[in-house]
């Protein structure tokens, strides 16, 4: 029998939400335990194999179209070429593994111990972990055997693996897409949520013709149809063409190329590529480390049920990230790891989910914040918006990117702010803005009166408030 080993605070999972409450809980004077199974790592989907490696791919497709055309500019045009090879080394080698290593380096900065295995819970109070490797016939190693004051889970989300599109060979998922040899002639997306919409966007800009195969009526589901609209007008720039309202059937592969059949009004169509990416979704890791040996409630979408801090139903267990409902963010996941080390130490911390901003590195990008109008509508707030284009600012023409707008959502009696949304040139670096304004409940007039820098992309957030107020400048 495996001798039993007492830690303080134990965190299962090294992704955005363990690690960050690995490092908050230290902070405020625990003796913190990270367990992490290596796969995919330190850092977690989103630092080695999601947000992070795809916004490197983003970014190398829009310098090989700057590179090729830039004649608005009066820059003549070139014969650009990619070398993917060279590309997708700068990705993982300069952008990811530099990331994960400074993850492991500030988690020894905080005197984690870092314990490389699989976490396999056996009730409400024990967990082992399990050795990594393959492992011998008849193993009679159990592991380590670890008791908690307190188990934080973070064990994240994988992707959803629909019939018939098994993710082997050329039927990929996004992980899988983000680390191709090649640079696709042809690529079949399925699903056009962010995760679709983005990397189709991506290899669209590097040179593929990409085929976006969507089940509901629209793109971008969660988005308002205004803001979609001006993404879809850029795709059809790109020559990506999107089906909607399609169900994909069966998928057959070959060595060179894969053939999707879907569905669409009844009718059987089939389409070849040289991959088929499947991105319909993710689903929450809690099926696959004994959670179900606890006595941890689930909701009905098999996430774990919690409170505004992070607690479960059972004393000193804590779960945050991806296996909790709301967003699977990456952002989510930080700011619900510091409110349940805090909670653990005796703070008055709580989550806030609907301040949460959505950001979708489209082309142009978007982001929200807050409540749109319809949600307002439902929840019995009466709200009112303005809207300012980017046409009418200046940094977004000089930039040749004026597609889009700025919104705010405010209540009509008192005009504060209760949702934002962006959709046009560095949406993503303005969510942060739009997310302060929201959480501190700003009036449009506190939005009005804040000096914006001439000429920035942050202007039009205050045209937005000016028109609120009545008083508009530009427009």
């Amino acid at each position: 029998m495996a001798e039993v080993e007492q830690k303080d605070t134990v965190v299962v999972g090294g992704g955005p939400g363990g690690y960050v409450a690995a490092i908050r809980a230290s902070e405020l004077g625990q003796k913190v335990t990270l367990i992490e199974k290596g796969d995919p790592g330190l850092g977690g989907v989103c630092l080695n194999v999601g947000c992070v490696p795809s916004k490197a791919l983003i970014a190398a497709g829009h310098r090989l179209q700057e590179a090729k055309d830039s004649s608005t500019y009066g820059v003549s045009k070139t014969d650009a070429t990619i070398d993917f090879k060279k590309t997708q080394e700068w990705k993982d080698k300069k952008v990811v593994d530099r990331m994960t290593r400074g993850v492991e380096m500030l988690l020894k900065k905080h005197k984690v111990e870092i314990i490389n295995g699989e976490a396999i819970l056996d009730n409400d109070h024990q967990l082992r972990v399990i050795k990594l490797g393959p492992k011998q016939f008849m193993d009679n190693d159990t592991g380590r055997t670890i008791t908690w004051k307190n188990l934080i889970l973070a064990t994240g989300s994988r992707p959803v693996e629909i019939p018939h599109f098994k993710f082997e060979g050329r039927v990929i998922d996004s992980t899988g897409c983000l680390n191709l040899p090649e640079i696709p002639k042809e690529l079949i997306v399925i699903g056009g949520g962010y995760i679709g919409s983005e990397l189709a966007g991506a290899y669209a800009n590097l040179g593929s013709h990409v085929t976006i195969l969507e089940g509901l009526p629209s793109i971008l589901n969660g988005f308002d149809d205004d803001m979609v609209k001006v993404v879809e007008k850029n795709m059809k720039k790109k020559d990506i063409d999107i089906i909607t309202g399609a169900m994909a059937k069966n998928s057959e592969q070959d060595d060179s190329s894969v053939t999707v059949t879907y569905e669409v009004d009844g009718k059987e169509q089939t389409i070849k590529a040289d991959y088929c990416m499947v991105s319909v979704g993710r689903k929450p890791n809690t099926d696959n480390f004994g959670l179900d040996m606890t006595s941890v409630e689930l909701n009905d979408h098999h996430q774990v049920i919690v409170d505004q801090q992070g607690r479960t139903n059972v004393d000193g267990i804590w779960a945050i990230g991806d296996i909790v409902p709301g967003p699977a963010l990456a952002h989510k996941a930080f700011f619900e790891a510091k409110t349940a080390a805090g909670a653990i130490a005796g703070k008055n911390t709580a989550n806030d989910w609907v301040g949460v901003p959505a950001v979708c590195f489209t082309d142009p990008e978007m982001a929200e914040v807050g409540l749109n109008k319809e949600q307002a509508k439902e929840k019995g707030i009466e709200v009112a918006t303005a809207q300012f284009p980017f046409a009418g600012n200046a940094r977004a023409v000089s930039l040749d990117s004026p597609d889009g707008f700025v919104r705010l959502i405010y209540t009509k009696d008192e005009k504060n702010v209760v949702g934002a949304q962006i959709v046009g040139p560095g949406a993503s670096d303005m969510a942060g803005e739009l997310s302060l304004i929201v959480n501190c409940g700003m009036n449009v007039e506190d939005v009005d009166l804040t000096i914006h820098p001439h000429p920035t992309l942050n202007e039009p957030i205050q045209e937005a408030a000016d028109i609120a107020m009545g008083f508009p400048t530009h427009i």
